[in-house]
C-alpha cells in the first residue's frame, strides 16, 4: 500500500521541496458537490489526518493551522487528473515519460513537478494557436512620452492589487473589494465579491498566475447554494453567493491553534436583502477564460464543476410565467446594486447570460444527461439573441418607428409587440441621440422603454456577440460621439442620463447614496475600463479605449483609485467613494495588458455563431404581419 496523503505531504513539508501554491483545501479535492458541510484538517504536530463532518444550513470549509518551520499552509494536495500529466495516487502531479525539468522532490519513486511548470507543459501541450484573422493588428498602447510615467503606475497597481489577495488556508483565494488603511468602517469591503474579483482574476490570468484564479473557481463552487435559506426561504439551488468572507477562529479546547472559515453572503446581509444573479454568470465566463488563458481544461472538466455549470443553467433557464426569452430578475440584482428602476429584463443581465451560455456550451461535457439542457440551451441563444437584437436596439431610424407606433393593438402581428406608447419618447433622447450611431436600451416590459444607455450591458453586448456587428460598430460610434457626456473626466459613466427631481424620489425611494450623476445613478466607474477595452480591441477600435485609459492615468493614482466619481463631469470623487477599490485597479491593469497584447482578449470573447446567424436572419426575413399557425413554434420572440 503506498503512503497516505497526510503522511506524503509531511515528508515532502519536512524536506522543503514542496512549493507554497500547490496547496490547496482539502474541499477541493471533492469530485462530488455536497449538501452544505463544514471540512476540517486537524493537525497535532507532526500528524495530520483529515475529517469531513456535516452540520446544516451552512456550507463552510476550514482547516486547522499548520506549524512547521516552512510558511503555513494546509496539509492538503489536489485530486486533479491533469492531461497527459499522471497522477500518483497522492494529488501530486507526476513527469509523463520524455519530459525533462527540474525534479522538486520523489514522492514513492515518481518525480514529482510543480504546478508553475505543469502550466508550462500544458501551454506547450494543449494552447492552440490564435488564428490572425480572428484578430486585430493592434500596435503599441503606450505612446514613448507617455511610457515612463504609465510604467510606474501599473507598478504602483500591481502592488495595491496583490495587498488585497485573500489567503484561505495559506493559498490566495481572491481580493477583498477595498483596502483603504484609513477606513475603520469597512462594511462588507472587507469580503470578496464574485463580481469585483472578475477583472482582478482576469489580471492574474494575463500576467500568467493561474493558482488564485484556480482557487476562486473552486472554493466559490463549494459555496454553491443548495440549503442556504433567508428568513426561512431558500434561494434557488445553484444560486452563487454575493461574496464570501475568510474567518479565522480558534479551536475549542486549544487557545494555540485556529481554523480557517469560508462564511459566504447570498443577500441575507446586503442592503436590501436582494439575491445576486450575475455572480454565477461571471463565475462561468471565468472559469471559460481560466481554461483558454492557462491550457489547463481539467477543471471544468471536473465532475463538481459540471454539475456547478448544469446548476446554474437550470436556475436560469427554469420555467416560469415569464412570456420573454430574457432573464427575469428583480431590482439591484447586479452591478447596479440599488433601486434604480432596472427590475424585469435589464440589458446587463441580458448580455452577461447571452455569454454565460455560449461559454457554458463550449465546456459543457457531452453525454446522454445533457442532452435536453444543451437543447434548450440553443433555443434559447437563438430566442435570445433575436430578442435583444430587434427590440431592445434604438438609433435615429428605430426611434422614428416608435414615435409614430399605433397601441392597443390586439392580434398576432402587431407591430407595436409591447403596446409602447409613444410619449415615453423623451426630449432628452431625440435631442441626445447622434445621426451615426445607436445603443442597446437598457429594459423593455409591456408599455415600458428604458431609454437610458447603460454601459456595461452595452459593452458586453459587444463582446459577447449579442449584438450584430453593426450594431457594435454603432455602439461604438455613438461612445465616440458623446464622449463628453460618457467619458467625461473619467471612463465611464455607468448609465446615462441620471434620474432627477421627482422621477429619482419614486424610482430610487429617494436613496441618498444615488442622488443625480453619483454612485449607479450615473456617476463615473473606473472598473469599466476594461470591458470598454475588450469591445474595441474585438472591433478593432482599440484607440478609443487608448484614449479612455489616457485619460483615467491622470487622476486615478493621485485621486488613491476611487470606487466612482461623482457630477456630470466626473470631476470629484464619490461622496461615499471607498479608496484603493479593487475593481478600479485591476480595471486599469486589464485594460493596460489587453491594448498592450490584444490577442490575448480572445480568452473573454464569444465568436458569433453560424447557425444562430442564420436562425437570426431566417426569423427577420419572414413576414413579421404573418398570422401564428398551427405548428408550435420552436423560439418565443
Amino acid at each position: 500500500m503506498g503512503m497516505g496523503i497526510s503522511e506524503v505531504a509531511l515528508q515532502v513539508l519536512s524536506q522543503g521541496t514542496l512549493p507554497h501554491h500547490i496547496c490547496s483545501s482539502i474541499c477541493l479535492s471533492s469530485p462530488y458537490p455536497t449538501s452544505p458541510s463544514i471540512i476540517q484538517c486537524k493537525n497535532k504536530k507532526s500528524l495530520g489526518y483529515a475529517s469531513n463532518h456535516r452540520i446544516q444550513h451552512h456550507r463552510v470549509a476550514s482547516f486547522r493551522n499548520v506549524s512547521f518551520n516552512q510558511p503555513r499552509f494546509p496539509i492538503c494536495q489536489r485530486a486533479d487528473d491533469v492531461g497527459s500529466i499522471s497522477d500518483g495516487g497522492n494529488g501530486a502531479w507526476f513527469k509523463s515519460e520524455g519530459k525533462t525539468s527540474q525534479i522538486l522532490g520523489e514522492v514513492n519513486g515518481k518525480n514529482v513537478i510543480g504546478f508553475d511548470e505543469f502550466q508550462q507543459l500544458k501551454l506547450e501541450q494543449k494552447v492552440p494557436t490564435l488564428s490572425s484573422d480572428k484578430l486585430p493588428e493592434v500596435g503599441k498602447v503606450n505612446h514613448s512620452s507617455h511610457r515612463s510615467s504609465s510604467t510606474s503606475l501599473e507598478d504602483e497597481a500591481w502592488r495595491l492589487l496583490r495587498e488585497s489577495m485573500v489567503y484561505y488556508c495559506g493559498t490566495p483565494c481572491g481580493t477583498i473589494a477595498a483596502n483603504d488603511p484609513s477606513d475603520s468602517n469597512v462594511l462588507n469591503y472587507d469580503q470578496v465579491f464574485i463580481r469585483d474579483f472578475i477583472p482582478s482574476g482576469i489580471a492574474f490570468l494575463l500576467k500568467g498566475e493561474y493558482d488564485i484564479v484556480r482557487n476562486f473557481i473552486l472554493h466559490t463552487l463549494q459555496l454553491q447554494s443548495w440549503e442556504k435559506t433567508m428568513d426561512c426561504h431558500s434561494p434557488g439551488q445553484g444560486l452563487m453567493p454575493a461574496s464570501f468572507k475568510v474567518r479565522t477562529i480558534p479551536l475549542d479546547g486549544d487557545e494555540s491553534a485556529t481554523e480557517d472559515v469560508l462564511d459566504p453572503d447570498f443577500g441575507e446581509a446586503a442592503i436590501g436583502r436582494v439575491a445576486p444573479v450575475d455572480s454565477g454568470l461571471w463565475w462561468i465566463i471565468l472559469l471559460r477564460a481560466y481554461g483558454k488563458s492557462s491550457g489547463d481544461l481539467s477543471v471544468q472538466e471536473r465532475v463538481d464543476v459540471q454539475t456547478g455549470i448544469k446548476m446554474i443553467l437550470r436556475l436560469c433557464l427554469a420555467d416560469g410565467f415569464d412570456m420573454f426569452p430574457t432573464l427575469l430578475v428583480t431590482d439591484g440584482s447586479c452591478m447596479i446594486d440599488r433601486r434604480m428602476g432596472i427590475h424585469g429584463h435589464p440589458l446587463e443581465i441580458q448580455a452577461l447570460f447571452y455569454s454565460a451560455l455560449l461559454c457554458a456550451r463550449e465546456m459543457l461535457a457531452t453525454e446522454d444527461g445533457s442532452a435536453d439542457l444543451i437543447r434548450a440551451l440553443n433555443n434559447r441563444l437563438v430566442a435570445l439573441s433575436f430578442h435583444i437584437r430587434e427590440y431592445y436596439w434604438v438609433d435615429m431610424k428605430k426611434l422614428n418607428e416608435i414615435y409614430r407606433y399605433k397601441t392597443e393593438e390586439y392580434s398576432y402581428d402587431a407591430v407595436n409587440k409591447f403596446n409602447i406608447y409613444p410619449d415615453q419618447v423623451s426630449p432628452w433622447l431625440v435631442e441626445w441621440i447622434p445621426d451615426k450611431g445607436g445603443y442597446l436600451i437598457g429594459n423593455l416590459q409591456p408599455a415600458h422603454m428604458d431609454f437610458r444607455f447603460f454601459s456595461l450591458g452595452n459593452l458586453w453586448s459587444v463582446v459577447s456577440s449579442l449584438a450584430t456587428r453593426d450594431q457594435c460598430h454603432a455602439i461604438l460610434d455613438l461612445i465616440e460621439a458623446k464622449w463628453s457626456d460618457l467619458v467625461a473626466g473619467m471612463p465611464l459613466k455607468i448609465c446615462y442620463p441620471a434620474l432627477e427631481g421627482q422621477e429619482w424620489r419614486i424610482i430610487t425611494g429617494s436613496d441618498p447614496k444615488n442622488t443625480p450623476w453619483s454612485y449607479h445613478n450615473g456617476g463615473s466607474w473606473p472598473t469599466l475600463l476594461w470591458q470598454l477595452s475588450v469591445a474595441c480591441i474585438k472591433m478593432n477600435r482599440p484607440e478609443i479605449a487608448e484614449r479612455a485609459v489616457m485619460e483615467a492615468e491622470k487622476r486615478l493614482c493621485k485621486d488613491k483609485w476611487p470606487e466612482y466619481y461623482d457630477t456630470k463631469r466626473a470631476r470629484l470623487i464619490g461622496k461615499q467613494a471607498r479608496l484603493y477599490q479593487t475593481w478600479s485597479i485591476a480595471g486599469y491593469l486589464v485594460a493596460k495588458l489587453l491594448l498592450a497584447k490584444p490577442e490575448s482578449a480572445t480568452i473573454l470573447m464569444n465568436d458569433e455563431d453560424t447557425e444562430l446567424v442564420n436562425a437570426f436572419y431566417c426569423m427577420i426575413d419572414a413576414n413579421p404581419r404573418r398570422k401564428r399557425g398551427r405548428k408550435k413554434q420552436s423560439y418565443i420572440v
